[in-house]
């Protein structure tokens, strides 16, 4: 069967394909929220009040209801764009199931990159922070996603670029978030080594959300580590992450949690000195910035009155 060839789609085809593509993350909801709950009565079983925290729980929910009707607002949107990029090439892709695999491979690597970006650049972290501001380890962690991390399809479009149809990357896009919550646990450990070597397990994911230096922007991998072990950010489970934020958050606001970073920058922008450091506050390292501002916090500390 020739996979090239397939005809634009029309505007009254992508209100159509919306209607029959199938609502993954939604009929997982169930399931999400049965498994976070018995990981939550469990650990309150074994008075495990290191893995949950019900301040914290209950920032984690609010944010994830946030998430799901920012995605909402937004699924038409986006989904215009995929197609309005697809009409345009010449080497459009039929629906065929089976490139749903390369597809997939071609997403994580460009997942990779965003997830490794989102840590690097200021502007991106701002989309990415409320995800690590927990400072327990657990399933409903997962649903800490921003309300505006929409902005980072752009790391994607060399995947809609490749020609496949809508419905298959979406689907994708649908599958690769589903995985990603069943490694936000500490009740599973290491698996078999073959399986660590090759997947974002839970134990590798653990590295991930880990403020340590050892741990601080490690395992960006959302489906196959294979990528951080390729690319030098590849940094195995030793001792108990201390998980969070390097400065923590104590709060269940959830506006706060997705915006405060951002609010933070434009702060920082708006008081700096120079150009340059405009830049460097939007783009630079935010681990480089934050060590900057508590220094410049302990100087003005130390200054007499």
């Amino acid at each position: 069967m020739d996979i090239f060839g397939a005809p634009p789609i029309t505007f009254e085809q992508i209100r159509q394909i919306d209607r029959e593509a199938p609502q993954l993350i939604l009929w997982a909801v169930p399931l999400m929220i049965f498994f976070t709950v018995l990981e939550y009565l469990v650990a309150r079983w074994q008075h495990r009040h290191d893995i949950y925290d019900d301040t914290e729980l209950r920032g984690s929910v609010l944010i994830g209801l946030g998430n799901l009707a920012s995605n909402y607002l937004t699924k038409i949107v986006l989904f215009s764009l995929t197609v309005f990029i697809y009409n345009l090439i010449p080497w459009r892709q039929h629906f065929v199931w089976w490139l749903f695999f390369p597809c997939y491979i071609l997403h994580d690597f460009c997942s990779y990159w965003a997830h490794r970006i989102s840590h690097e650049q200021r502007i991106w972290w701002a989309t990415h922070v409320p995800h690590h501001s927990a400072n327990h380890y657990n399933l409903a962690v997962s649903f800490r996603l921003s309300w505006i991390q929409q902005f980072k399809i752009l790391f994607f479009v060399p995947v809609i670029l490749t020609g496949f149809h809508p419905m298959i990357f979406f689907v994708v896009n649908q599958v690769a978030v589903l995985f990603q919550y069943w490694v936000h646990t500490e009740y599973i450990g290491k698996l078999h080594p073959w399986i660590e070597y090759l997947f974002a397990t839970p134990s590798n994911h653990r590295v991930h959300h880990g403020s340590q230096d050892k741990y601080l922007d490690k395992n960006y991998g959302a489906t196959f580590i294979i990528w951080d072990r390729m690319f030098g950010t590849y940094v195995p489970e030793q001792e108990r992450p201390v998980y969070g934020l390097t400065t923590p958050v104590h709060s269940a606001n959830p506006f706060y949690l997705v915006f405060h970073e951002l609010v933070d920058l434009i702060r920082d922008v708006r008081s700096a000195r120079s150009w340059r450091q405009r830049l460097w506050f939007v783009f630079g390292s935010p681990v480089a910035i934050a060590r900057y501002k508590k220094q410049q916090a302990a100087q003005a500390a130390q200054k007499p009155d």
